[in-house]
């Protein structure tokens, strides 16, 4: 017995990605840059079809995520990332965007990291 399967979601994901912003609302973090480390994962209602015209490119969300770290100051990461979720949800396929985004000399040297992770829906 063969069970047939039926691909109906698609999730598009980039991680790690390294971007230069000026972030934050301290006095020592305006006017300079600092690194963010970013992941995306997006939800693609998917026909099953393997066609390059039906995918998302990975190099948009990339792109996305330059031109919103060099867009000037942005206070919170959590500005970032809902500009960034929200900048995702324009393609019309895209019916889920989480975005997480870390700050890695927030708390330095007591941990690794700190940022947030929203997700908006359609």
């Amino acid at each position: 017995m063969t069970a047939e399967a039926q691909v109906v979601m698609t999730k598009i994901f980039v991680t790690g990605l390294k971007v230069q912003a000026e972030i934050g609302v301290y006095r020592h973090e305006i006017g300079r840059v600092q690194p963010l480390v970013v992941d995306v994962e997006l939800d693609v209602p998917s026909a099953g079809s393997a066609r390059l015209a039906d995918t998302i490119n990975y190099e948009t969300i990339l792109a996305a995520a330059q031109a919103l770290a060099a867009s000037g100051h942005i206070e919170l990461v959590e500005t970032f990332a809902d500009r960034l979720a929200r900048s995702c949800l324009t393609d019309p396929r895209v019916t889920r965007a989480r975005v997480r985004v870390e700050k890695p000399l927030a708390l330095q040297p007591h941990a690794v990291g700190a940022g947030v992770e929203i997700t908006l829906l359609r």
